[in-house]
C-alpha cells in the first residue's frame, strides 16, 4: 500500500458483512475516471474490423455504445455500486495493427459524492465483450485483456494517475 492509499476495505461493515458506502457527508465534486482494455485478435478479424467487413455490422459503432450503456448501468451490474447521474460516457478505440488488436479508452465524468472508477471499467469491459460478441463466428482465439484503470480525480483523495499514463485526462 503506499501513502496516498487507505489499507481498510470500505464495503463492510463493523461486523463484516457487505455494505454499500455511505456518501451523503461527502462533498459534491467534479470526478473524472479513465479506463482502458484490449482486444487481441487473429489479423484477418482486425482487417476485417477495420475495414468495416464483420457480417453482423460495424464492430466499433456497436461496442462504443454498449460501453456508454454499460457505464449508466454499472450499479445494475455491481452490488454495492451506487446508482449515479452520470453527465459523461465516452468511449474511443484505437487501432493497433501491428500487435492486430483494438485498444478501449473509456472515459466517464460526473459532478457528485462519489467516483466513477467502476463505471469506466464496466464501460471498457463491455465494449470488450461486444467486440468479441460480433466477431467470435470468425476468431475465437481472440483475447481481452489489461482492463485497467489510468486516471481518476476528484474527491478527498484528489487525482491519482496510472504509471505510464500521462496522457489520460
Amino acid at each position: 500500500m503506499t501513502d496516498q492509499q487507505d489499507s481498510r476495505l470500505t464495503h463492510f461493515d463493523a461486523q463484516g458483512n457487505a455494505a454499500m458506502v455511505d456518501v451523503s457527508a461527502k462533498d459534491e465534486t467534479e470526478r473524472v475516471a479513465t479506463a482502458r482494455g484490449r482486444v487481441s485478435m487473429r489479423p484477418e478479424t482486425f482487417a476485417l474490423i477495420r475495414d468495416g467487413g464483420m457480417k453482423k455490422g460495424d464492430v466499433l459503432a456497436v461496442a462504443r455504445l454498449a460501453g456508454i450503456m454499460a457505464a449508466k448501468k454499472t450499479s445494475d451490474l455491481i452490488p454495492l455500486c451506487h446508482p449515479l447521474a452520470i453527465s459523461k460516457a465516452a468511449v474511443e478505440f484505437e487501432l493497433a495493427e501491428e500487435d492486430s488488436a483494438v485498444d478501449i479508452e473509456a472515459t466517464v465524468k460526473l459532478k457528485g459524492r462519489t467516483g466513477v472508477e467502476m463505471e469506466a471499467l464496466t464501460a471498457v469491459s463491455v465494449a470488450a465483450l461486444t467486440i468479441y460478441d460480433m466477431c467470435k463466428a470468425v476468431d475465437r482465439w481472440m483475447s481481452i485483456g489489461d482492463i485497467r484503470l489510468v486516471h481518476k480525480s476528484g474527491g478527498k483523495s484528489g487525482t491519482w494517475n496510472a504509471a505510464g499514463a500521462t496522457d489520460a485526462p
